[in-house]
């Protein structure tokens, strides 16, 4: 090796050199400032629309929430007013029967009478509709036919006579009219 090689080798009297410190009052070293790592530069506008579409969610969440719940609200109006209904419909089938039934004494028919139009009263008033009674057409999505007879004077799907009536509650059928169907 050559001299020249030699020395190149070698440090420079500036890379020897220890790098300076300063000294603080208490005389202790401070350390050379290190660079700071760079942060990773932030999105804003991704941020802000992961944020956006968090809170739309959000609110679209609760708005089926409270839509939902408003929804199972009526329906169970719906369902307690139908149940009361049920168990008032024995009651009006009986006062059916004893209007049908031959009877001397008037005063007792015409109670009778009054206690079925009041009943009927308050289920017009409670949206019910009594459905069900000879010469309508037979449909089986609101009619239980259990008898069939042949009828020439009747038209074909015609209910000949009817068992019970039915009755319905908006769109709910309560109970389906039993009925004798024709032809």
């Amino acid at each position: 090796m050559s001299k020249k090689e030699k020395l190149q080798d070698q440090p420079t009297p500036e890379e020897t050199k220890a790098p300076e410190t300063e000294l603080t009052e208490t005389n202790e070293p401070v350390p050379e400032e290190q660079e700071a790592p760079q942060a990773p530069e932030i999105n804003w506008e991704e941020k802000y629309n992961a944020e956006h579409d968090t809170y739309l969610r959000l609110a679209a969440e609760f708005d089926n929430f409270r839509k939902r719940t408003t929804k199972e609200k009526d329906q169970s109006y719906g369902n307690g007013k139908a149940d009361a209904i049920v168990k008032l419909l024995p009651i009006y089938d009986n006062l059916e029967r004893a209007l049908n039934q031959p009877t001397e004494d008037a005063a007792y028919k015409k109670g009778v009478e009054m206690t079925m139009t009041e009943l009927v009263k308050i289920f017009t008033g409670l949206g019910v509709e009594i459905f069900g009674a000879p010469g309508e057409p037979f449909d089986p999505a609101i009619h239980n036919a259990v008898m069939h007879i042949e009828d020439e004077s009747l038209g074909e799907n015609v209910i000949a006579q009817v068992f019970q009536k039915g009755f319905r509650l908006g769109d709910k059928v309560v109970r389906f009219a039993m009925v004798q169907a024709a032809n």
